[in-house]
């Protein structure tokens, strides 16, 4: 939320909640946030990323902790992340100034905190689906289709797992475990620790996190389409049997190819699959398609 509202790195949090995020940081946190968002650059150092989430681990906690960061460390990892001769110009401020920085840094997630605070306890319902889903799919050996469907910026195939990234790298993931962590940000928002030695966690959005902060005037149906695009909220719903591709371009009035686009995506993220009878292909709506659909009907204005 930060990046996305103060440091000009847009993933699609919604813009009344960029305003709030603005309105409620001092002066010297929106300074200290500024180096997230440089042109060109994904790269933090260590000391602003969250603890590896293997533990309960509080925001107030992480945020003395991260207080109390002696500046020799921050230092030390500016130099490890970029190099000791080349921190770039917009990590500066940090680098000559780090008590400064940190505590500026500090303070920025410690006003955000207390504004979006009561809006992640609203989220439990969220949060407690998505581990139901993650687990399910862990279960039923369908990590390939979970992993692509956690972001528009993840795939996993016969390459590994590819993350849309300013600053393309290879990582061997090696036999470290891998925690996801869902997050209330931008429907784009995507944050990956490769670092610690025994885990690699990934951070995304929380499928249906639209429902919680859109106006009250939002029709659970409009929340549906904010989260996987008008097209694909309408094939969903007309998803209530089976149905041929052709019956499905027919009733939506589109050309084939255009129904295998975004029938792709739905099965990319858990929410149809594809059975072939014969020789025709039908789709189906799983039971995660089912459960969003749930969802949004029963979520209504917030």
């Amino acid at each position: 939320m930060i990046a996305d509202a103060l440091a000009g790195r847009r993933r699609g949090l919604p813009e009344p909640w960029r305003n709030v995020v603005r309105e409620a940081v001092s002066v010297p946190g929106r300074e200290a946030v500024r180096p997230l968002g440089a042109r060109g650059y994904s790269v933090v150092p260590d000391s602003v990323v969250p603890q590896a989430p293997i533990g309960d681990v509080s925001v107030e906690s992480q945020v003395a902790m991260l207080r109390e960061v002696p500046e020799e460390r921050l230092i030390a990892d500016l130099e490890q992340a970029f190099g000791d001769d080349r921190v770039p110009e917009h990590w500066r401020p940090a680098a000559d100034r780090p008590r400064r920085w940190l505590a500026g840094y500090a303070s920025a997630l410690e006003d955000v905190w207390g504004t979006v605070g009561p809006l992640w306890e609203r989220a439990g319902p969220l949060l407690d689906r998505e581990v139901e889903r993650v687990g399910t799919a862990v279960v039923r050996g369908g990590l390939d289709v979970l992993l692509s469907s956690l972001s528009e910026r993840i795939r996993y195939g016969e390459d590994g797992l590819l993350i849309g990234d300013l600053e393309a790298s290879r990582y061997d993931l090696g036999d470290r475990r891998m925690i996801l962590v869902p997050m209330l940000a931008g429907r784009d928002a995507v944050i990956v620790n490769l670092d610690h030695p025994d885990v690699v966690w990934i951070a995304y959005p929380v499928p249906g996190a639209e429902a919680l902060w859109r106006g009250s005037g939002v029709r659970a149906s409009d929340e549906l389409s904010a989260l996987v695009g008008p097209v694909r909220a309408a094939l969903l719903h007309s998803l209530g049997r089976p149905m041929t591709m052709s019956a499905l371009a027919a009733g939506a009035g589109m050309v084939p190819s255009a129904i295998t686009y975004h029938c792709e995506r739905l099965v990319a993220a858990g929410l149809v699959r594809r059975e072939r009878r014969g020789r025709e292909v039908w789709i189906v709506r799983t039971r995660r398609g089912d459960e969003l659909l749930d969802l949004f009907r029963s979520a209504g204005p917030v």
